[in-house]
């Protein structure tokens, strides 16, 4: 590779500076040093910024498990409540909305106020609206409570991995940070099903919500200890019309999904909505080429390694929450576990998450890209779905379930910190919240959608099984198994969907860190790499 004139490295470290200088205004955390005179070592990096993880983290961990812990929690909350079986998917369906919807515009608050101050709002607006969702006295308060939940969730979800963008941004350590973070989002389900299961059998399902609020006290405490005030120096603009647009089609795709639990395909309460999201969303990628201060500015998204991060992030979400939802029932209806042996049974799964995370971003990724190792990922992860359709009523944990719940981890790893890694970098501070909120919303979204579509496949294909047949207890037990297996087939498609993408993608070669020279320009700097196509972290 041709050796960089002594000029052009002096001016990339000066750049480096000035924009960790820029991070550190943005409210992000622990100060970025500055970098020493050519040739020499940076300063030295205030020790807190490690705490500052663990704030984020924990903040992290409350938004994505509170998307499975209120799972165990519905029936004992139906029973007291006294709500039908007709509502009771709004209990979960009101936080989707609210928090699917609203993301972009959360991150573009966050860009515009400040991610220190937006990331503090949005704690204590998400234990206000826990605790108001503990003591709900009705169902309508719980699902009042529930939507607000989204709301502050998407000031708080896009805000907190800005934060970790504009934290960690030495290559080494911004490594172990994504590692330790994508492992936490990755498992955050899996968490849940088990937080949830031991607060509803040894306390109460209100506590599924309570529990938040310790959460929050302790990252509120924290994060106005640890983060740096400040907003950031050059503040984007609100795109109003942009917010309206984005907003009301992530609403209508996540509600059309939705409803596809409870209406036929061919409904218009179904469709309607689908197709309408599909024409909002249309219109908002049009209006963000012509708006002068765009939402989501088209640099953040048409790099090719954040673009095959984005999607490989949706793919994942659709495969995994759809993972945890089908194993859950499979384990407590089939197998007649527990909800606490239920959770415990995924623990494994969560343990080798996080190890191949933080390894997975620490050594591989450094040394040949993401181009092998998240389509590696996407792979071992659809041969772990495959594997799960060969369960049925014998099987045993530890021969049959434990072994594909091991794989899928270390799928699962090789995706989660390693695209949210990529999506991130590269990106201007002013933009960063932006950024982190097409996480986010990728998540959520491919969640909401894999959910809602497996949920559909798998009633259709039980239902099949019983034509013709007596309902008797072991017709039954077969039916729910041939659901489960149908959902574990498409999920198995979809990561096999995700492999292609993101082996078409993402670039060839070892990722590494530039500074964008000017957030304006397309593609955020315009420089290139050895190939000669623009250099990316």
């Amino acid at each position: 590779m041709a050796r960089r004139p002594r000029q052009s490295r002096q001016s990339g470290q000066a750049r480096q500076a000035r924009d960790a200088d820029t991070d550190t205004a943005a409210g992000g955390g622990s100060a970025v040093p500055a970098a020493g005179p050519a040739g020499g070592t940076p300063q030295e990096r205030p020790s807190h910024r490690w705490w500052v993880l663990g704030v984020i983290g924990l903040a992290q961990l409350m938004v994505v498990l509170d998307a499975t812990i209120v799972n165990i929690a519905l029936p004992s909350a139906q029973k007291d409540l006294g709500f039908n079986n007709g509502n009771r998917q709004w209990v979960v369906t009101a936080y989707a909305l609210a928090f699917g919807s609203l993301l972009l515009l959360g991150g573009r608050i966050a860009d515009l106020v400040g991610r220190k101050i937006v990331f503090l709002v949005g704690l204590v607006g998400f234990a206000g609206a826990s605790a108001i969702g503990g003591a709900a006295p009705s169902f309508e308060v719980l699902v009042m409570a529930r939507t607000l939940q989204g709301v502050f969730g998407a000031l708080l979800a896009p805000a907190a991995l800005s934060l970790l963008t504009t934290t960690f941004t030495v290559p080494k350590e911004r490594a172990k940070a994504f590692g330790i973070y994508g492992a936490i989002a990755g498992a955050g389900g899996a968490v849940g099903l088990l937080l949830g299961g031991l607060l509803t059998e040894y306390l109460d399902w209100r506590w599924c919500l309570y529990v938040n609020m310790i959460f929050a006290v302790v990252a509120f405490v924290g994060g106005s200890r640890l983060l740096t005030a400040g907003a950031p120096g050059d503040r984007p603009k609100l795109d109003v019309p942009g917010a309206v647009l984005a907003s009301s089609g992530l609403f209508c795709i996540v509600y059309g999904f939705s409803n596809a639990e409870k209406h036929a395909w061919g409904s218009v309460d179904t469709w309607g909505f689908l197709l309408a999201g599909v024409v909002l969303l249309a219109a908002f990628a049009r209006w963000q080429t012509r708006a002068a201060h765009p939402l989501l500015p088209l640099r953040v998204v048409l790099d090719r390694n954040r673009g095959a991060s984005f999607l490989a992030i949706f793919v994942s979400g659709a495969g995994m929450f759809g993972v945890f939802l089908f194993v859950t029932y499979y384990l407590q209806q089939s197998l007649l576990f527990s909800p606490v042996r239920t959770g415990l049974a995924f623990l494994p799964m969560v343990a080798v998450m996080v190890v191949t995370s933080v390894v997975t971003t620490n050594f591989f990724v450094p040394r040949y890209g993401a181009k092998p190792i998240v389509p590696l990922g996407m792979g071992l992860a659809s041969a772990a779905m495959i594997w799960m359709t060969t369960f049925d009523l014998n099987s045993g944990y530890a021969t049959h379930v434990l072994p594909p719940l091991l794989v899928l981890g270390l799928g699962l790893g090789l995706i989660f910190a390693p695209a949210m890694n990529l999506a991130t970098s590269g990106v201007a501070p002013r933009d960063a919240g932006v950024a982190s909120a097409m996480v986010s919303t990728m998540q959520q979204v491919g969640g909401s959608i894999g959910t809602a579509l497996l949920n559909t496949l798998a009633t259709s294909a039980a239902a099949s099984y019983m034509v013709g047949r007596t309902p008797t207890p072991a017709a039954v037990a077969q039916s729910q198994l041939q659901s489960y297996s149908t959902a574990y087939w498409w999920s198995a498609g979809f990561f096999a969907v995700g492999l292609l993408i993101t082996v078409l993608l993402y670039r060839r070669g070892a990722p590494r860190m530039y500074t964008p020279d000017t957030p304006d320009t397309p593609d955020t700097t315009g420089a290139k790499d050895a190939t000669g196509g623009p250099a990316t972290t």
